[in-house]
């Protein structure tokens, strides 16, 4: 439970996370918002240095630290002033310490990996070119979920070493070769929206349909690369916003007991927010097509399997066999999953009343769609909402099981 800092003095907490992407700013975003809640707190902001990454100025003294560690100098640095520090990124992890607040990679692979399995995929690849930015614990979570499926992944092995530069010409062909190696139709999830558009811009160049031939799904998002890609580019929305705040949360009970957590608190990611560049079905029965297309466009209308078989001519049983065997589940347990999905999005980016929000997903009423929505995701829908805004702490979670 979060308290007020100590005999009410103003905290000077430094946050060095980027302002330049989605996902630093709601992080930070986040970190406001606490602070707000159980202030008074002084944030200080500080530019990146290319070699050093985020830090402080020499000068500060303050009471702790948010950051984004991406760089052994800056590690050393914040490890050498020895003051609260909290990470939001798991390139340097397990450090003595420090504590962590952060995406939990599983269930973002198992979300991932989830959306192709719904539109028929098969061949699954891994696309991240090799960079300080990030951590190979998104890639080994993604191929361990595939492995798990009784698939292989396919991971863009350039071989080159982090941190060399290569000229965009090099990169361009180098992810060429790769993706002219990976069997086709192909789902791929690009670590992050940057390499997602990287990606997407190289299939533009040389003809490759991009989702008939490839969908490119992005691991995290960023609105604007995200919207303006052609085709506009599905990603995963991550919980950025929490985390900033779990992570302000974090540092203000170490600078008041003067101990680091035991164990990183780990935040499911919240949806896929679903646009074009996945919006195909890699399956090759006609009919179930159709079937899966007419659920998609009616499932908010309060459709029944009776609606399907009405629109598609073949038996139920035939129906129910073929979606086991594409889907993995039952044509009423796929319509329930768009409902709940579409819920669970509304729920996190409007302020639609819950009985609106079961209207818009097809619901009867409220109290139909609250039941569905706690027993799928393990929490009430005003629960769900009220987590997501920073009325509950990182204990309180709702189950992710997307």
């Amino acid at each position: 439970m979060a308290s007020r800092p100590p005999n009410g003095r103003v905290l000077q907490v430094a946050v060095l996370v980027e302002l330049d992407s989605s996902w630093g700013r709601s992080v930070v975003s986040g970190v406001g918002d606490f602070a707000a809640n159980f202030g008074p707190w002084n944030l200080l902001f500080d530019q990146a240095d290319d070699s050093e990454g985020r830090s402080a100025p020499e000068q500060f003294h303050g009471d702790g630290v948010i950051a984004r560690i991406s760089t052994p100098i800056q590690l050393e640095k914040l490890v050498a002033a020895d003051l609260p520090t909290v990470n939001v990124d798991d390139m340097f992890s397990a450090v003595p310490g420090i504590g962590y607040v952060l995406t939990d990679e599983r269930a973002r692979a198992e979300m991932a990996l989830e959306h192709f399995i719904q539109r028929g995929f098969r061949n699954f690849a891994f696309f991240a070119p090799p960079s300080h930015e990030y951590s190979r614990t998104r890639e080994q979570a993604f191929v361990d979920a595939v492995e798990a499926s009784g698939a292989r992944c396919h991971v863009y092995r350039p071989g080159y070493r982090t941190g060399r530069r290569i000229r965009r010409e090099e990169m361009h062909n180098r992810t060429l070769r790769w993706l002219r190696s990976v069997p086709r139709p192909a789902a791929i999830l690009a670590v992050d929206a940057r390499r997602a558009r990287q990606l997407s811009e190289i299939c533009s160049v040389e003809g490759i349909s991009v989702p008939d031939d490839v969908a490119i799904l992005a691991g995290d998002n960023d609105d604007l690369l995200c919207s303006l890609s052609t085709p506009p580019l599905s990603s995963i929305e991550v919980a950025s916003r929490q985390i900033g705040y779990d992570a302000a949360a974090m540092l203000l009970q170490m600078i008041n007991t003067g101990k680091s957590p035991g164990e990183p608190v780990r935040l499911p990611p919240i949806c896929v927010s679903s646009k074009q560049s996945t919006d195909v079905l890699a399956i090759d029965d006609e009919m179930i097509i159709r079937a899966i297309r007419f659920i998609q466009a009616h499932a908010f209308q309060g459709i029944v399997v009776a609606d399907i078989l009405k629109e598609v001519p073949v038996s139920r049983r035939y129906l129910e066999l073929q979606f086991r065997r594409y889907l993995g589940r039952l044509p009423a347990e796929e319509i329930r999953r768009l409902r709940l999905d579409r819920g669970k999005e509304l729920l996190a980016q409007t302020d639609m009343s819950v009985d609106a929000i079961a209207e818009a997903c097809g619901y009867a009423g409220a109290t139909q769609f609250g039941v569905a929505f706690r027993k799928r995701f393990g929490s009430t829908p005003l629960s769900f909402r009220k987590y997501l805004r920073q009325g509950g702490g990182a204990d309180a979670a709702p189950r992710s099981d997307a």
